[in-house]
């Protein structure tokens, strides 16, 4: 590989050095009749394709002094400058991890920064690289408004499709976004990542949103260099696969000439930012210098087809042009590329002793950025938000744009919400329903209190603010609440806008708010999160609806590839705020099987930073919901927040007809993140639980009252971050903890439970029920894998009578 690398520098001294000057001509003109270059703009992109050049070799080196640690280059990608160069570095660009030479040229169209030293910290990994702070290597910079991306995959393409709709979006809704209403957002991507669902499935979401006469402004570039690690891609793949596509514009340019390249990029982002509508760049490059830094390619490909590469060497071809139209001799083209790569090594020299991350604080920093206080008074706050808590505002931060009363303002908490805070925080709440001993009837509609849960249910009549209502009426109400007071909230998803959702909890909410902030999406998950993830990016809280648990999965990596890393790469420059609804869990009755009863959320618990929501009744789950958007708002926070499907229209607790699992909703209602809530205050036993184990525990509470046991109920309500101080405070309280779990027992909520228990030295017995290690099968045969009352009953009894 050394050879190789002095060779590909070696050959580009070599064939310039060769070359006959030719008569000199006014760098102001164009290269030739209808070029669309002039001489500057030509010598400028060649500085920046050589500075990309410069910084492939300098990775390189500084790998094999073990003074670095990325090195996937961009060597025969060059012609991505051209790109930038037909863009306004305003637009967003979210880029492919070989387009080193856009984001070169795009970071020097930016008065103030320096993209060697920038590009050259990522290497090294050092805490002063300034998008990512050393924890990546990535192509980032928010006064070039480049979005992180560390994906290989195109898992980033949804997300740009969501941006450039959402971009529209806000601009039609008012919503202030932090780039102009006319941007065209670009993608790159490789010809491989061009094969993977996510891409596929992203441009064909824009293709179908466009069809129905929604704007989306979105140039895709597919930097096709033939080839994705070691397996060849066709020559003519790409524009069979989207050359033919109806209602997707495509372009054609050899990446490898900068005048068609440039010529081809103007044309294509004219054309989008005028029609508002999507497009497909075919940029034809090559890969020179393998893979990356360990990749020996001569191990599958024939040196025949290396020295093809070779020949059309984009940063050469670029020097031909400008010593053949006389703009510059050889030497002069030399000299330049000469200057830049001594800034290069000087600058590598410097970077590689800055300063690396040491502390795990110190990384996980961007993940914890929790500010309770001004979350609550997000809450707590009357009227509309735009000015209150501005899009982009970083908590603590000043707001410059004017206000009502032409002054700039704080994201603090409002005056007169302190007097209200004692009874509208719900923290830790205390709650005596369902364990009073003298209650004798324990006879349950249901195992779960769910008395009428068919897939083709509609939602119960409405009612007022403070009325009791039911789990999915208190959804609806707290919904349209957020819409009316905030018009940054969005409200979407499969089924979403005109049915009102599979079980009526978003009905008559696209009616009330119109289409364009409650609306339906295509049949696509990784769609639906990607709407989510720009429309966050655009200004926005979005609220996007997963219609089951199962269906999460499709899409898992929208939520563990994205939306948790973009601040976490970003410092907290770039954030996607969003709350995801998730109907799931099992139990629901006349409609079921695994899809539509899926009980694990396992993948879900160890994503870094995600907040995951779980509430069990009506006053928690308005409470909750209003909590998770706040905190989006104010923090950027990623939230998922799980509906018990077979809770939603429950009513009855004991028996038939006691509307015990009613509860009335307030407006600002709040509960805090990490906080659970206690139903009793039982001696003898702490049964800790969630979701559908709530009102299971309650009944099998009351039930051993009548045999003299004193037992409290603890709903967790959030299972990340688990509210540990409450479980520990419960825990201790009786000496005993019964876990009812109703995920699988294996990589379910009892092992962190237990595992929390443990570390805090709790030493009283622990013992766990749980459903089993098994998908959920279809009708009454459910029942024999799901947690249910008699188990939770008999491993009370056991766990107290084994005194």
């Amino acid at each position: 590989m050394s050879e190789q690398r002095v060779d590909l520098d070696e050959r580009f001294r070599a064939e310039v050095s060769a070359l006959t000057p030719q008569p000199r001509r006014a760098v102001e003109q164009p290269l030739e009749p209808g070029a669309g270059l002039t001489g500057t703009q030509c010598l400028e992109l060649f500085e920046s394709q050589a500075t990309s050049r410069h910084l492939d070799l300098a990775a390189r080196r500084l790998g094999n002094a073990k003074r670095g640690y990325y090195s996937i280059g961009s060597s025969g990608h060059e012609g991505n400058a051209a790109v930038a160069a037909a863009l306004r570095p305003t637009d967003p660009a979210l880029l492919h991890y070989r387009s080193g030479a856009f984001f070169v040229h795009r970071a020097r169209q930016v008065p103030g920064l320096d993209p060697i030293r920038d590009v050259l910290l990522g290497v090294v990994a050092a805490a002063a690289e300034p998008i990512s702070g050393g924890r990546h290597k990535v192509f980032g910079s928010k006064p070039a408004s480049v979005i992180p991306q560390t994906s290989t995959i195109a898992s980033h393409l949804p997300r740009a499709v969501g941006l450039a709709f959402a971009i529209e979006r806000a601009s039609r809704l008012g919503v202030a976004c932090e780039w102009p209403s006319d941007s065209v957002v670009i993608c790159s991507f490789g010809d491989a990542s061009a094969n993977h669902s996510t891409a596929t499935g992203a441009i064909n979401a824009a293709i179908h949103t466009a069809h129905q006469g929604v704007a989306l402004p979105l140039l895709f570039v597919c930097e096709d260099n033939g080839i994705g690690i070691s397996v060849p891609t066709p020559p003519d793949w790409i524009e069979q696969a989207y050359g033919i596509r109806v209602g997707l514009r495509y372009f054609d340019a050899d990446g490898c000439d900068l005048l068609d390249a440039a010529l081809t990029a103007v044309e294509a982002a004219d054309w989008v930012r005028e029609t508002r509508k999507p497009a497909f760049l075919h940029l034809r490059t090559v890969r020179l210098l393998g893979h990356a830094g360990s990749d020996v390619e001569s191990a599958y490909r024939r040196p025949a087809d290396i020295t093809a590469d070779l020949v059309r060497d984009p940063v050469t071809a670029t020097a031909r042009i400008l010593v053949s139209s006389g703009v510059a001799t050889p030497a002069e083209i030399l000299e330049r590329y000469d200057d830049i790569g001594a800034r290069v090594t000087a600058t590598a020299e410097s970077v590689w002793r800055e300063p690396k991350l040491t502390s795990a604080a110190d990384i996980m920093a961007p993940l914890a950025q929790l500010h309770p206080d001004l979350v609550r008074a997000d809450v707590f706050r009357r009227g509309s938000l735009r000015s209150d808590i501005p899009n982009g505002a970083r908590p603590g931060q000043r707001d410059e744009r004017p206000r009502g009363n032409g002054q700039p303002g704080t994201a603090t908490p409002v005056a007169d919400v302190t007097a209200r805070e004692t009874t509208r925080d719900r923290t830790n709440t205390r709650d005596t329903a369902g364990t009073t001993a003298g209650t004798r009837d324990t006879t349950a509609a249901d195992d779960t209190g769910s008395d009428n849960t068919s897939a083709h249910d509609t939602m119960e009549q409405p009612t007022a603010i403070g009325d009791p209502v039911t789990f999915a009426q208190a959804v609806n109400q707290t919904l349209a609440d957020l819409l009316a007071r905030a018009c940054d909230v969005l409200v979407f998803g499969e089924d979403v806008g005109h049915k009102g959702g599979v079980y009526g909890v978003t009905k008559g909410l696209r009616k009330q708010f119109g289409a364009r902030r409650v609306f339906d999406t295509l049949l696509d998950e990784q769609s639906v999160l990607g709407t989510a993830l720009g429309a966050g990016l655009a200004g926005f809280v979005p609220i996007p609806e997963i219609q089951y648990l199962a269906y999460v999965h499709n899409a898992a990596d929208q939520l563990r590839g994205e939306a948790a890393t973009l601040s976490y790469f970003s410092q907290g420059r770039y954030r996607n705020p969003m709350v995801v609804r998730i109907a799931g869990y099992g139990y629901q009755k006349g409609f079921g099987g695994h899809f539509h009863n899926d009980n694990s959320i396992a993948a879900l618990r160890d994503i870094p930073g995600l907040i995951i929501a779980s509430p069990a009744r009506a006053d928690d789950a308005a409470a909750m919901l209003r909590t998770c958007v706040s905190a989006a708002r104010v923090d950027g926070r990623v939230c998922v927040y799980l509906e018990p499907i077979a809770l939603y229209h429950s009513r009855d607790l004991y028996r038939s007809g006691d509307n015990a699992w009613l509860a009335p909703t307030s407006e600002t209602d709040h509960i805090a993140i990490g906080s659970a809530r206690i139903y009793g205050d039982g001696r003898d036993l702490t049964i800790v639980t969630f979701a559908n184990g709530v009102p299971m525990s309650l009944r099998v509470a009351q039930r051993l009252s009548t045999q003299g046991i004193d037992a409290r109920v603890l709903d967790l309500r959030w299972l990340n971050p688990l509210p540990v101080d409450d479980l520990i405070h419960h825990a201790r309280a009786t000496g005993r903890v019964l876990i009812a779990d109703e995920t699988r027992r294996t990589g379910g909520i009892s092992e962190s439970i237990c595992a929390a228990l443990i570390d805090a030295g709790f030493d009283g017995p622990i013992t766990r029920v749980t459903s089993q290690d098994s998908f959920i099968p279809l009708g009454p045969a459910a029942t024999t894998v799901l947690l249910d009352e008699p188990q939770i009953e008999s491993a009370a009894t056991k766990l107290l009578t084994a005194r």
